[in-house]
């Protein structure tokens, strides 16, 4: 099984796939871990804020990578903000049975009540060097937007409203 975990930045990917490799031996891979990567080898030319270039120059990547994996009847978790919405387009019918995807998705109720919240854990897996970009209104608007896009491509997600708890059963 692939297992996609997607959302905007600060929504608790990362800390979910670790959780999850914990309790299911299931490998993770993070997308993050694969940009700096690129970026740092001058492999692509986009910048870690650029995330349209970076998932344009990355997917093809990935999609082979989980490709191989089916192939081999492996499972993975592959975590990141760069998982494109129409992502299923990528992928033959019978590979789809072989893939979940969640995006993990705040409410304004919960970016409002808990914003000082979100930012104390920003490092709790992975440290994050700047974090001045994480902003009330840039949450606001990346959930809203992630919202209404798996909405439009009728994707699973998990919704954060009142307090913080995400689990997934495989």
């Amino acid at each position: 099984m692939i297992l996609f975990i997607a959302g905007c930045s600060h929504t608790g990917k990362t800390a979910l796939a670790q959780k999850l490799m914990e309790k299911y031996h299931f490998p993770y891979f993070s997308l993050d871990i694969l940009k700096m990567g690129l970026i740092r080898s001058k492999k692509i030319t986009a910048t870690p804020l650029e995330d349209e270039k970076l998932t344009t120059e990355m997917w093809p990547i990935v999609v082979q990578m989980v490709k191989t994996a089916i192939e081999n009847e492996q499972n993975m978790i592959i975590e990141g903000c760069y998982i494109p919405f129409h992502w299923k387009n990528s992928f033959e019918k019978d590979d789809l049975k072989h893939i979940r995807y969640y995006c993990i998705i705040m409410t304004q109720h919960y970016i409002h009540t808990h914003f000082q919240d979100i930012k104390k854990y920003a490092n709790i897996i992975e440290k994050r060097i700047d974090d001045s970009y994480c902003t009330k209104q840039m949450l606001l608007k990346e959930n809203a937007l992630n919202l209404a896009l798996c909405q439009k491509y009728h994707l699973d997600y998990i919704l954060i409203d009142k307090t913080y708890h995400v689990d997934i059963t495989l």
